[in-house]
């Protein structure tokens, strides 16, 4: 009966310890999860007037939040874990030595995962990006970028979502180049291609309409930064002539703002009975800081 009492004490002490570690823990880390959830929802409340875009103070606090909610989780879960070893009786203190060689070990194999998480630091304390940024990055080994909005930034990863509504995971670590389309301010640049024999004084009038009702236009005008800029020819073919057509928009817009410019363009211009060539296009959106 010796062992069965034992066992009982056992359960009744350290047991029902590591019973309570183990529920602790689970519920600080819901409880983090929790007032990490509010603070989002109160980073994100912004005024009617201010939802087109996050300001860049919030995205970087989202950031920071994202950051600091991963680095207590595994604060807990560690704590819990270190707890509960002890409750089974295995001293702490002689683990030391073993889990210096196998710290030593990890450190070998596991250079990449603390290669992330100082990517990552960098990336939050340095604001190169937040929530809610169009960015485009190029990763080691990768010919092409990848392009899409932030939803997800810790100390390890970084989570887009793609136009096409992808979800991109790239380990911090392994991204080389950064552009963020969505930093302060950006630009849409409109190429308009029109028929060498299309009077150019008649189509820059005709564009520069185009930008003044665009102003003018309520919901359009609270994108635009200032009135858009009729730029003139910016290249000459055979057959056709490129006038550019560029606007200063709120962050991450510039495609937005684009596709209407072109719509306005497209139909100024038929009215006017002027052709259009098929591959008018949006430029290489920019982004400045």
């Amino acid at each position: 009966m010796a062992p069965i009492d034992d066992l009982t004490n056992w359960l009744r002490s350290d047991g029902l310890e590591i019973v309570l570690f183990v529920t602790g823990s689970v519920l600080l880390a819901r409880l983090t999860h929790w007032v990490s959830g509010r603070i989002y929802r109160r980073i994100d409340a912004r005024p009617s007037g201010a939802e087109q875009i996050a300001d860049e103070g919030a995205k970087h606090r989202h950031v920071v939040t994202q950051g600091l909610t991963w680095v207590v989780i595994v604060t807990i879960y560690s704590i819990a874990a270190v707890l509960i070893v002890q409750r089974f009786g295995v001293p702490v203190t002689g683990l030391v030595a073993p889990a210096a060689v196998l710290g030593v070990a990890l450190g070998f194999g596991a250079q990449r995962i603390v290669q992330d998480i100082l990517a990552g630091t960098f990336i939050i304390f340095e604001r190169q990006y937040g929530f809610g940024d169009v960015i485009r990055f190029g990763t080691l080994g990768s010919e092409g970028g990848v392009t899409g909005t932030v939803e997800e930034v810790t100390l390890r990863i970084t989570r887009l979502r793609t136009l096409q509504g992808e979800v991109v995971i790239v380990p911090n670590g392994q991204i080389a180049q950064v552009i963020n389309m969505s930093r302060d301010w950006a630009r849409a640049v409109v190429d308009v291609p029109v028929p060498i024999s299309v009077d150019l004084t008649r189509a820059r009038e005709i564009l520069q309409e185009v930008t003044t009702a665009a102003v003018e236009d309520p919901a359009l005008g609270e994108l635009l930064l200032d009135a858009p800029t009729v730029l003139g020819v910016q290249s000459m073919e055979v057959d056709s002539v490129h006038l550019r057509l560029v606007a200063r928009t709120l962050p991450g817009k510039q495609f937005d703002v684009g596709r209407e410019l072109r719509s306005r363009v497209a139909i100024a211009f038929q009215h006017e009975g002027i052709l259009v060539a098929a591959q008018v296009d949006t430029a290489e959106p920019m982004a400045a800081s």
